[in-house]
Order: C-alpha cells, then sequence, then structure tokens
C-alpha cells in the first residue's frame, strides 16, 4: 500500500468511527460479525443433514433428575429444521424468501385462531374437512415447493412401549400432540419408520365420550371412536384417531397416558419430522398433559447445525431477565408476554403508553412462540423502533428491501460492524439486549443484512424465534413468568 492510499484509508476509518460517536455520544453499541453470519449462510446450503448423527445415544440416555419440588427433569435434545431436512436450495437468498413465505403462513395462521376465539366461535361450529381433497387444492405455494405451516425446530422422544424414538416438532402455538401412523392413507416422507400401533403395548384408542375427545376443536365420532382434524396456515393437516400412548424422553423418564393424534392422512406438512409436540397452554397440550411446572428451551441460529436442549421442570435459571406471563380469558394456548417497549442505543423508543396491553376483549396484546421466526409489532411500534435503528445507522450503506424487510444494509464490504444495541423492556426496570444478529440477519450470501422485525395490521405482536435464539427461555408457569438467560444453552 502506497504512502497517499494509507492516509485515505486512515482518514476513511477515522471518518468512519468519528461519524458513529458524532450521531449518538451515549449510545450503546453491539458488534456485528458479518463475515461469521456469511460463513454460516453458506454452510447450510451444502450442509447435509446425513453427515451429523444430533441424537447420539449420550445424549438420548440421560439420567433422571429431581428438582427441589421432586418434580422429574425431563431433558431432550433439541436442533433447528436444517440439522434434519436438507434444503433444496443452492442461493441462500431463495432460501431466505421460502422461510419468509412459510413464516407468514404461520402467522396468518395465529391471527386467524385469534380471531375465532376473540369472535365467540364454537368449537362445535367447526366440522373436519372432506379428506378426500387433493393436497394441490389446499396447499398455499411455498417457494420451496414443500409446505411447512408451521415450526422450526425438531426434538426426539420416544413413542409407544417399547419406545420408538421420533423426531418431531416443537409449537407454542398448538396443543394437540400427534404423529404419522401406519396403515396410511397418506402420509408424507419422514426420517425415521412410520410409527405401527399394533407394535406398542400402550396404545390405547380415545373413546367419543372422554374428556380428551370432547375437548377437541375439530373432532368425529367412528365406530365409537374419537376422530381428531389439525389444519394449518398453509393449508396442510391431519387427520386420524386421537389415542393415548406412553411418551418417553431418552432416559430421563416417561409419561404414560399421553393423549395424541395418530395420523393416517396427512397431508403437506412436515417433511423429515414424524410429527409434532403441542407445548401451548391448552389442557391438551404435552406442557399441560405432564402437568409440567415449567419448560424451557435454548434455540440454535436456525443456520447452525448445533444443538440444545428442550427441558421440563428445570427451574429459572439464576440472573434470568424475568417477564410477566399472561393468559387470555379468550384463547388459552398463546403464552402472553408483559412487553412494555424498546430501547435502540441505549435511548427508550417513544411508543404510546399501553400500545401493547391486552383489552378485556382480548385484543392486543403480545404471545413469544418458537415456530414464528421474525417478531411482529403493531405498525406504530415497529415504525417506532426502526425509525429509531435507522437514525443511529446513518453511516451504514443502505439497499432496497426484500420481502416483508423494508430495512437493509449492504455490509459486502465489512468484517464486522458496530450497531446500536436494541433491547426489550418488560417493566419494572427489566430489560433484555439483543445480541446483534438477533435483530440484523443476512439475506443473501453476498452481504445484504436486514432488520429483523416486520409490521402487523393485527392487534397482535409476536416476538418470534430469530430474537430468541441464543437465550434460555423458561416458562414457569407455576409463577406465571417467563425467564430469558443469555449463555444457558
Amino acid at each position: 500500500m502506497s504512502m497517499g492510499m494509507g492516509i485515505h484509508f486512515f482518514l476513511f476509518s477515522f471518518l468512519f468511527t468519528s461519524t458513529l460517536a458524532r450521531l449518538s455520544p451515549q449510545a450503546t453499541t453491539t458488534t456485528l460479525d458479518v463475515s461469521s453470519s456469511l460463513q454460516q449462510a453458506r454452510h447450510v446450503l451444502s450442509f447435509d443433514p446425513q453427515s451429523l448423527e444430533p441424537f447420539s445415544q449420550a445424549q438420548i440416555n440421560q439420567p433422571i433428575f429431581f428438582n427441589s419440588s421432586s418434580s422429574p427433569v425431563f431433558s431432550v435434545p433439541l436442533h433447528s429444521r436444517g440439522s434434519l431436512h436438507k434444503t433444496h436450495h443452492t442461493d441462500y437468498k431463495n432460501l431466505v424468501l421460502s422461510r419468509l413465505e412459510r413464516d407468514s403462513a404461520r402467522v396468518d395462521s395465529l391471527t386467524s385462531k385469534l380471531l375465532f376465539a376473540l369472535n365467540g366461535v364454537k368449537k362445535s361450529e367447526l366440522k373436519p374437512v372432506p379428506t378426500d381433497i387433493q393436497p394441490e387444492a389446499l396447499s398455499t405455494p411455498i417457494v420451496s415447493g414443500t409446505s411447512q405451516g408451521s415450526g422450526e425446530y425438531f426434538t426426539r422422544v420416544g413413542v409407544g412401549n417399547p419406545a420408538k424414538q421420533f423426531y418431531t416438532v416443537l409449537d407454542t402455538g398448538s396443543d394437540i400432540n400427534w404423529i404419522q401412523c401406519e396403515p396410511c392413507t397418506d402420509c408424507y416422507q419422514q426420517s425415521d419408520p412410520i410409527f405401527n400401533p399394533s407394535g406398542s403395548s400402550s396404545y390405547s384408542p380415545v373413546t367419543c365420550s372422554s374428556k380428551q375427545c370432547t375437548s377437541l376443536e375439530v373432532s368425529a365420532c367412528r365406530s365409537g371412536k374419537c376422530m381428531y382434524q389439525v389444519a394449518y396456515g398453509d393449508g396442510s393437516f391431519t387427520v386420524g384417531e386421537f389415542v393415548t400412548e406412553t411418551l418417553s424422553f431418552g432416559n430421563s423418564g416417561s409419561i404414560k397416558g399421553v393423549a395424541l393424534g395418530c395420523g393416517h392422512d396427512n397431508e403437506g406438512l412436515f417433511v423429515g419430522a414424524a410429527g409434532l409436540l403441542g407445548l401451548g397452554g391448552g389442557s391438551l397440550s404435552l406442557t399441560s398433559q405432564i402437568k409440567a411446572k415449567s419448560f424451557s428451551y435454548c434455540l440454535v441460529d436456525r443456520d447452525s447445525s448445533g444443538s440444545s436442549t428442550l427441558d421440563f421442570n428445570s427451574g429459572l435459571p439464576a440472573g434470568s431477565v424475568v417477564a410477566p406471563l399472561m393468559t387470555s380469558g379468550k384463547i388459552n394456548t398463546f403464552y402472553y408476554i408483559g412487553l412494555t417497549g424498546f430501547s435502540v442505543g441505549g435511548q427508550p423508543v417513544k411508543i404510546a403508553p399501553g400500545l401493547f396491553d391486552m383489552d378485556e376483549s382480548g385484543e392486543g396484546g403480545v404471545i413469544i412462540d418458537c415456530g414464528t421466526a421474525i417478531t411482529r409489532l403493531q405498525t406504530q411500534a415497529y415504525n417506532a423502533l426502526r425509525d429509531a435503528f435507522v437514525g443511529l445507522t446513518k453511516n451504514l450503506p443502505t439497499t432496497s428491501g426484500v420481502a416483508l424487510f423494508d430495512t437493509c444494509y449492504d455490509l459486502s464490504s465489512r468484517s464486522s460492524v458496530k450497531v446500536p444495541t436494541v433491547s426489550f423492556h418488560f417493566g419494572g426496570g427489566k430489560s433484555l439486549d439483543l445480541p446483534a444478529k438477533n435483530y440484523l440477519v443476512p439475506v443473501d450470501s453476498t452481504g445484504t443484512f436486514c432488520f429483523a422485525f416486520a409490521p402487523t395490521s393485527s392487534s397482535l405482536s409476536i416476538i418470534g424465534n430469530v430474537q430468541q435464539q441464543g437465550t434460555r427461555v423458561t416458562f414457569d408457569l407455576a409463577n406465571k413468568r417467563v425467564g430469558f438467560s443469555s449463555h444457558k444453552c
């Protein structure tokens, strides 16, 4: 490098750092590792799940632990979807667009479910749709060509006696547990052999008059057996018998008599996974049925092949940032959280007081969900948060928006950048600082990063899994609080 070039480089570096300082001398910042994010983005395109053993026997065979209240602590490995299902995309931007399309279907599903509850639609008014409809008549087009209506994270549980291990999707936004079952009228491809009820001594059909059957939103009676149906936001569905079975969590314990769907007709759903674990607040969810006092998870980056754990009854880690956990009188599935506002760069964002409150009719509020990727905020709140962030990043080169993202940056020439810290506020002086990679995400493999929030016209706001990544989120059901713990994965 010549002396002239060196002087120009020095002046550019000085001006770059000075600009950020002039914009907000007291702003708190967080470093975004651009190079690492892009390397991971490129890696996920070539990653082959067959090369990884995400659920080793050492992970599965865990001892039984008990906490002070003598509730058994169950723990199972937790992986991102990419660890199980290899992407068909050869371009990272197309993968992101596919994820965002799937995410929008997810959000539509959650808001529709809430609207049913708010408008007093009764379970008796919901009828099963005919199951002889062709899948293409029910599916919303997805860029990847596969319909993934719900869930981005997978775990492995044992079903039956003797237990057979199955990959299942985690979903805090639904209650019904189910797996694909033989004989199949129509089953999608999964990694494990399809569950055969005849091989389990603990399999037991649920009667039509049972409490489990009458608790279903959509059910029917056939030959004295309870039939269930669950439909998801993208038009996918599962239909079959409602039964009870034994679920096991490695060697950390098992629970008998868990009600779940044994799906014989499952169309357009979760390629790779055998079914779904409903972790919502309803009476038929896994958490309710096993009477869990708490459960927690830590979500690895969706582009990572790493893993963490899903734990039940493990308690709240020390040093957690705690927020109130609330319920709605209209819908018991969703976990509402006491979000009061944000700060950017250490400065509070101005929003109307009570903007995130839930009113007496059940409108409004904020839920936390592991199946939604991008956090959705009421438009007024989103605009205020985005404008505050943009005001402190005038030093960064901007580029055009991508899909639902309207605020994007071209960081192709940077290996790392300092950006203003984004924090969630939960009242009582409690706040959670987000890592930079939890709100600036790559949307291609060349250096375009976007602000990972989006507006919604719905009164319901949703904290998604991108903002939760790398943080252990604990739902302390007994004490009605949610804890966020960094470095507890």
